[in-house]
């Protein structure tokens, strides 16, 4: 019978939920598939560790985030106060997860996480706490402060531009992972992504006259 204590049991758990997160979705995984792939026959394995599938998740995505932030650390230390060079900071650093295959499967999954950040909220989620992907965030807002961008457009498009390169990151990850070839090289695809983000953070605000901006009758 394996064992359901210990370090190794702990880690076996984690990089099998990785494994059947990315194939199954977070929310469509099965805690039994994580536990007999981990070659785990207590299937109180997950709760005995992590306290639930919850506490799952979260180490999952705590480990893909130290990863990160190791690399993540030296760009914005010498990243200046501007839009472009903390997207390419920020990009560059979660390009770091396609080169391996586990890298790969937490862009898939941090992609359906991409909207939990709390940055429409300014609370960050647990595992964003005191990171330097969250101070990031901050500087990027204010940025897009000192450019007068209404409180409301900033953190809706800060939130927006975080599922935008996560969904990117995470359809890079799939075609790498399923053999599929890519449109475009991979430095092309980050620079555009760069580009692409940059112009929707810098977008000019909508002028209260238009229409558009009009609230709906209700």
């Amino acid at each position: 019978m394996a064992r359901t204590s210990g370090p190794e049991t702990r880690e076996k758990l984690i990089r099998a939920a990785e494994e059947i997160f990315a194939a199954q979705g977070v929310h469509g995984a099965q805690l039994r598939d994580i536990v007999a792939l981990a070659g785990q026959s207590n299937p109180s394995a997950v709760q005995y560790h992590f306290g639930s599938r919850a506490g799952l998740l979260d180490a999952v995505m705590a480990g893909r985030q130290r990863r990160t932030e190791r690399v993540l650390g030296p760009l914005v230390a010498t990243a200046p106060d501007d839009v472009r060079a903390l997207l390419a900071a920020l990009i560059g650093a979660e390009a770091s997860e396609l080169r391996t295959e586990r890298g790969r499967r937490c862009l898939r999954i941090s992609a359906q996480l991409s909207h939990e950040s709390g940055v429409r909220g300014r609370t960050p989620r647990p595992t964003l706490d005191g990171t330097v992907y969250w101070r990031l965030i901050e500087r990027v807002e204010a940025c897009l402060t000192r450019a007068g961008l209404p409180e409301p457009l900033r953190l809706e498009r800060l939130d927006l531009v975080l599922t935008v390169v996560g969904a990117a990151m995470a359809d890079r990850a799939r075609q790498y992972l399923d053999g599929t070839p890519p449109l475009t090289s991979e430095a092309l695809f980050l620079a555009d992504l760069v580009e692409t983000t940059t112009a929707l953070l810098r977008a000019p605000a909508p002028h209260r006259d238009d229409p558009a901006c009009r609230k709906d009758p209700t």
